[in-house]
């Protein structure tokens, strides 16, 4: 699909307004048109995404370039080195990654085609993941392609007492080779032990970097392993966690429209996308953020985070 290459009216910025959804997680900020969104809105935006963990801007018309642009104003974007299956067509921005199902003369146009993509946190299996993702959308289908959040400030907060001293210190090694559809990335090889899979290790237990509130971090549950346990004790461990997670009290889903920016912190959320019609074409480029060594800090905070209450 063409994008837009209309310009930036001379307008000035809209107020900003911000409508928390009725769950632990997720806001709608109205601030009118990104590309002349001001200081003083650009602030109370990048708080919204703080305090809310996602938001949603919606009626947007953005090109490739005018994404990139707001992007950089969040952080230094990551030209995601890994999102590659070999098979794609290349991307005309390094920094943009097309997420879709659509083939041109035989090729994906993007990556993540039409499959449930399962619960995970965007490139858990970095040494420095990201800080934030931004899904804009082009082409949606009729029906499904939601994407679901879990916020996992308030998932650490209600985990039994026992699972929470029992994980406290603890660290998960993040498999590199596959993607969160289940495709193998270029240049791995399948794994068959999750003892060798390749990836870093991060404690299971994060402080977010700026709001100094603790958060479960769980990456993706394919290949996971908890760092020197037997893999039976890993893997029943690992399943209490995911299943405790992604309860429905703990989640909020986004039913797209055309013209979104959805943008999540990857610090304290998990997403999965649900699956849709494989004659539907679903068309979304994203940006990321880079981010920083996720470590548990002494004395960081234990009180929940504000909008758990919500």
């Amino acid at each position: 699909m063409k994008q837009s290459n209309i310009r930036a009216p001379a307008a000035q910025s809209a107020p900003v307004e911000v409508i928390p959804q009725g769950a632990p997680l997720g806001a709608e900020v109205r601030c009118g048109d990104l590309r002349v969104l001001d200081e003083t809105g650009f602030a109370a935006l990048r708080q919204a995404w703080l305090d809310n963990l996602v938001i949603v801007i919606r009626g947007q018309t953005l090109s490739d370039s005018e994404l990139m642009a707001f992007g950089r104003r969040l952080g230094e974007l990551d030209a995601a080195p890994l999102a590659k299956t070999g098979n794609e067509k290349a991307r005309a921005h390094e920094e943009v990654i097309v997420v879709s199902n659509v083939m041109e003369d035989g090729k994906p146009i993007g990556v993540l085609r039409d499959a449930e993509v399962v619960w995970h946190s965007d490139n858990s299996y970095r040494d420095l993941p990201l800080s934030f993702s931004a899904l804009y959308s082009l082409e949606v289908p009729p029906t499904g392609g939601d994407t679901g959040f879990a916020n996992m400030y308030r998932a650490l907060e209600t985990l039994p007492a026992d699972l929470r001293r029992r994980i406290d210190k603890l660290t998960i090694k993040h498999d590199m080779t596959y993607n969160s559809v289940g495709d193998l990335r270029a240049g791995f090889k399948p794994v068959t032990n999750v003892r060798d899979a390749p990836g870093p290790s991060h404690p299971i237990v994060r402080t977010h970097a700026e709001t100094g509130y603790n958060a479960l971090y769980l990456g993706r549950r394919p290949n996971a392993y908890i760092d020197g346990l037997p893999v039976e004790e890993s893997e029943q461990i690992l399943e209490a966690l995911w299943a405790h997670a992604t309860q429905p009290q703990l989640t909020w889903h986004h039913q797209w429209r055309v013209g979104d920016l959805l943008i999540w912190d990857n610090r304290c959320v998990m997403h999965h996308r649900e699956p849709f019609d494989a004659g539907s074409r679903r068309v979304m480029h994203r940006i990321q953020g880079k981010g920083d060594k996720p470590v548990q800090r002494a004395g960081a905070m234990s009180a929940p985070h504000p909008r758990s209450s919500r």
